[in-house]
This record gives C-alpha cells, sequence and structure tokens, in this order.
C-alpha cells in the first residue's frame, strides 16, 4: 500500500527561538508564543482548581496527626506503579505510616474490588488511597466503607454515570471539575495531591512544629516523567513541563536507582535520555511485570535506595520483558493468521476487529490489540480468558474512534451484555461472558459505525515536510534532541522526502542500512530502517521515498543518521 503521508499545516512561522527549524517544528505544533515553551516549575497550572483537593488534604492530614495507618491500592501498570511508589515515598517521608497493595490482574482484575477490599482488611488500614484507579470502583468503595475504612480515590480515567462514595475524589477528569490541564495521568494526580497537602502542611506551620524537613517534590519528577510518557496521556504544556524536569533530573543521575538500572539494561544512555526512552525502554520493562507476573517488583525497583538491589530488579524486570516480547509475537502471529484473509476494503465488512482465543495470555492481549490496529487501521479489541465463564478484552483505537464512547453506546444499547468496562479515547478494556462474545463482536461494530457516521478512517502518516539541504547535518539532530519533550499529543519531529538510493544492504536479521544522495547536500547521507521485509528490500532500488527523524549515531564517531519509519520504492 503507497504511503499515505500528510505534511502538518504549516501555520506562520513565528520566532520563537534562534532555529527556523525549531520555529518550523513547533508552529506546526500550534505553539504561538514563547510562553508556550516556558517549562519553569512556576508555569505549573495551581491544584486549587482541582476539585476535591480540600477535602482530600484533610484526610491525609487526619491521617498524620493520627498516626493512622495508610495504604495505597495501585494499578498494575508503569502508570501505576510510579503512582504508588510517589505516594509511599513522600507520605513515608512526611512519617506516616503506609503500605501499597496492587491488585494482581489474574485473580483481582482491575481497581479497588470488593474481592481486594477483603484482603486490604487483613493489613488493617484506616485510610486507603487509590492510585490511577478508583473512579469507577462503585462496589469497592462501598466494601471499604462498610468496613469501616477511609477512602481516597486519586485518578485520572473517564468518570462513569455513578461516583463512588468516597471520602474524597481527586479526578481532572470527574464532572464539574474545572483543572485546566485534563491530560494528567494518575502519577500526575498524585503528585498534585502531594503539592496540596504540603502547602497545607506549610500552613499549618507542621515542620517547624514537627522537626520534619520539609520535601522538595521537584526531586520525584522522574517518577512522575515515567509514568506520565509511559501511560501516553497527551502532553500538553502542563505534562511537559511535568516530563521535562523529570528527563532533567535522569539526565543529572539524581533519580530513582531503579529507574538508573532500567536505562542501563535497556541499552539507554542515561545522560542523553529522551521522553521516547521512557516510553519504549523503561516503560516496557515495568509493565512486564505487571502483564506476566506482579507489579510489586516494579514498584520494589522504584523505592529501592540500594544500588544492588535495583540491578536485581532491573535484571528481573528485563527478563520478564524478554518473556513478554516472546509471548506477544506468538499470540501476534496467531492474530494475524486470523485476519490473513480478512479484507477490510469493502464498506459492508467490519470496521472494528475482535479476536478471541483462549489460550492466549491476559496480560499481553492489549500489546496484540495495539500491533493488530496498526496493521489493519481500525479499532481492534483482543479477548483471553478470565476464567471458566468470562473473557477479557483489552481494545485499541484510530484517532477517528473513541472507544470508551463506543463501550459506553454498546452497554446502552444492551444492558448487560458487557459485565465492566473503562478507559480512554485510545485504549479500553472490558470483560464479558464467554458465550456472549459473538453478540458482542455485532455490537461494537454496530457501535463503531454509528460513531463514524459518514467519516472514514484513514491512516495517515504526518510529518514536518522536508528538510532543506543545509539541515542535513549532525547539528539539526542534537538540535532536535535537546528539543521537546515530544510524545503523545506533541508528536516527535518527523520528516519526509525523496532520496537516490547510493547502496543498500541487509543488517542484522531484518534491518536495512542505506547510503542516500539528496540533491543540494554536500555528501552522502547515512540512514536505518528497522524490521524492514529482507526479501523486498535485498532487491536493490534506484529511489526511495521515506519518513525519518534525524538522529546521532555515535558508534564510532558522531555523525548524522536518519532513522527511517516508513519507506517505500519510488
Amino acid at each position: 500500500m503507497p504511503l499515505n503521508i500528510r505534511r502538518r499545516a504549516s501555520n506562520t512561522e513565528h520566532a520563537l527561538t534562534d532555529s527556523s527549524l525549531l520555529n518550523r517544528i513547533y508552529s506546526n505544533r500550534g505553539i504561538s508564543s514563547a510562553e508556550e515553551l516556558d517549562y519553569q516549575l512556576s508555569k505549573l497550572e495551581s491544584f486549587h482548581s482541582l476539585t476535591g483537593i480540600d477535602s482530600a488534604t484533610e484526610l491525609l492530614w487526619q491521617s498524620l496527626v493520627g498516626k493512622e495507618k495508610v495504604l495505597i491500592v495501585g494499578d498494575f501498570d508503569a502508570d501505576g506503579a510510579t503512582s504508588s511508589a510517589l505516594a509511599k515515598l513522600v507520605l513515608s517521608r512526611l512519617g506516616m505510616t503506609v503500605d501499597y497493595l496492587v491488585p494482581n490482574r489474574f485473580d483481582y482484575g482491575y481497581g479497588l474490588s470488593p474481592e481486594l477490599v477483603e484482603v486490604a482488611k487483613e493489613m488493617s488500614p484506616d485510610l486507603i488511597i487509590t492510585v490511577d484507579n478508583g473512579i469507577s470502583s462503585i462496589a469497592g468503595v462501598e466494601a471499604a466503607k462498610e468496613a469501616g475504612i477511609k477512602v481516597l480515590v486519586t485518578d485520572h480515567h473517564l468518570a462513569g454515570d455513578e461516583l463512588p462514595q468516597a471520602d474524597a475524589i481527586v479526578n481532572p477528569n470527574q464532572p464539574g471539575d474545572e483543572f485546566p490541564s485534563k491530560n494528567l495521568a494518575g502519577v500526575g494526580v498524585v503528585f498534585y495531591v502531594l503539592l496540596a497537602f504540603r502547602a497545607l502542611l506549610r500552613e499549618k506551620q507542621w515542620f517547624d512544629s514537627s522537626g520534619v524537613t520539609e520535601p522538595n517534590l521537584a526531586h520525584y519528577l522522574d517518577l512522575v516523567a515515567l509514568g506520565t510518557v509511559a501511560d501516553v496521556v497527551p502532553l500538553d504544556k502542563n505534562n511537559r513541563i511535568l516530563v521535562e524536569h523529570g528527563l532533567k533530573l535522569i539526565r543529572a543521575m539524581k533519580c530513582r536507582p531503579g529507574i538508573l538500572e532500567l536505562l542501563k539494561v535497556a541499552k539507554r544512555d542515561p545522560s542523553k535520555i529522551k521522553s521516547t526512552d521512557l516510553g519504549f525502554a523503561v516503560g516496557p520493562r515495568l509493565n512486564a511485570a505487571g502483564r506476566l507476573d506482579d507489579m510489586g517488583l516494579g514498584i520494589e525497583c522504584l523505592l529501592s535506595e540500594s544500588k544492588e538491589k535495583s540491578i536485581e530488579y532491573a535484571q528481573i524486570l528485563h527478563s520478564l520483558n524478554t518473556d513478554r516480547q516472546q509471548v506477544e509475537q506468538e499470540m501476534q502471529d496467531e492474530a494475524l493468521a486470523q485476519i490473513e484473509s480478512m479484507s477490510f476494503d469493502n464498506q459492508e465488512q467490519s470496521v472494528s476487529l475482535c479476536l478471541y482465543e483462549p489460550h492466549w495470555h491476559q496480560g499481553v492481549v492489549g500489546l496484540v490489540a495495539s500491533r493488530l490496529k496498526e496493521r489493519t487501521y481500525r479499532p481492534c479489541i483482543v479477548f483471553a480468558n478470565a476464567d471458566e465463564a468470562y473473557i477479557k478484552g483489552s481494545g485499541r483505537s484510530v484517532k477517528e474512534v473513541h472507544i470508551r464512547d463506543a463501550l459506553a453506546l454498546v452497554d446502552a444499547k444492551q444492558p448487560g451484555l458487557i459485565d465492566k468496562f473503562g478507559g480512554h479515547a485510545m485504549a479500553a478494556g472490558l470483560s464479558l461472558r464467554k458465550d456472549k462474545f459473538e453478540d458482542f463482536k455485532r455490537a461494537f461494530d454496530d457501535a463503531v459505525q454509528q460513531i463514524l457516521g459518514d467519516s472514514i478512517m484513514e491512516d495517515v502518516v504526518e510529518t514536518d515536510g522536508a528538510l532543506m539541504p543545509q539541515e542535513y547535518q549532525l547539528a539539526s539532530a542534537e538540535l532536535l534532541s535537546s528539543a521537546g519533550p515530544f510524545g503523545q499529543g506533541f508528536a516527535e519531529p518527523a520528516f519526509d522526502d525523496v532520496f537516490k538510493v547510493l547502496n543498500q544492504r541487509i543488517v542484522g536479521e531484518n534491518h536495512l542500512k542505506l547510503t542516500l544522495e539528496k540533491e543540494g547536500c554536500p555528501k552522502p547521507i547515512s540512514a536505518i530502517a528497522f524490521r524492514v521485509d529482507p526479501v523486498q528490500w535485498s532487491q536493490p532500488v534506484s529511489n526511495i521515498r521515506a519518513v525519518f527523524r534525524p538522529d546521532i549515531n555515535d558508534y564510532y564517531q558522531k555523525e548524522l543518521q536518519l532513522i527511517i519509519t516508513h519507506l517505500e520504492p519510488v
């Protein structure tokens, strides 16, 4: 299929920096003033506009002065792990008695469920704090309250029609909340709660009277940056501030020892880290614990103060990630075999994809759904057995279809078909009875079709256009590397152009090494494309059209190298 490239609308180029290249990049992302690139911590949105923040800090104050036991209930992904570690580190630093509990996804599923409350009761907490979950835990919160346990919900997921009857809820996406940035990850919400709590303690002059040194919360932004990037939330200005300062800590080697060791096992240089390294190197290794084993391993890695223990945990997580990659590849191969004969060109056929195999791994279905979505460019949900009667699915969507809205539409039209569901615009999870899979498959496709209406799903690769001949130099790659942070909603710079191929060869098993020529450039350009079809690209071609990003190859000596993400012969 030919590349479908759309160059970002080139707004009037604003003089935002001294670089015309960066000005072009930022203008293409809607930046029109230098103020939007001011990432000082003082520019963070205030916590005062968060609904429920005063009730939340009052609960924490009662627990502090009453010497109550606090239990953090997290989620089993990187956002949940960083949220749990952040809350435990800071609250313990204040002298509070804090423990954590993360549900094993295979035994308890997501969030604060009544079954998990039974486990929590054995730990005798006075206060439960949910992090990165809780907004949909109606029954779980009720069970905790009946057991005499206070509950503070901190979450960022979209709320349903009913809110849990917690003692306090902090979630920028709950109805009526006026906090300007709706894109905080779970760890970002926890950070804001801790900011507000510290402000309350200052107001009460507690630090002076207690002798406890006031914590510098900026020292914990490495955790906030990791959870924010790994959860793929949009990097609006507020999130870019949080991520930028977290990256600075990591580059200066002032971050959690576990983060440093995870970077090392992933063969990333901490001093040169970019936001994408958190998303593609550290995040997956943390997530592997929750997918295949117990997220407690990931949390302990982040909590560890010991270099030796951090190395040990990082090695375990790296090994789990290797196992995860193998399981994912096997499942992906089976899934692709299922859809090989499917054609999505006929508009009368399905506009969505739902697949289920009893033996598939419940912890990996979301990753497979993501790969299938990329391959077919339509909303995909992949299911695996939860128990004898129920299956659990994880879905990924395309920009034209809000997948949680699609599930809500199914639930509204056919109440009881879905057992439980939740999520975001681009990702969601659900469970349903095994014998209802075919009914759900049809209902979900109808819902997607209704949301689409007359619009069509179009897989488009967006770029920042072509580089100028004089911009094909190492300095451009270094400049882009120092810019950002880039991520979801604030895309990493990508360019497209047509090149003459001077030399090509397959390296490794399936990587394509190229030497390219571009008119106006004084010397040949080095490039590499990863995971290509070695059979196709063993045949020599004269010219290619490529989408790429300038990068730094410092294997022997520093030189410009284009990282090609999409290419085709022309």
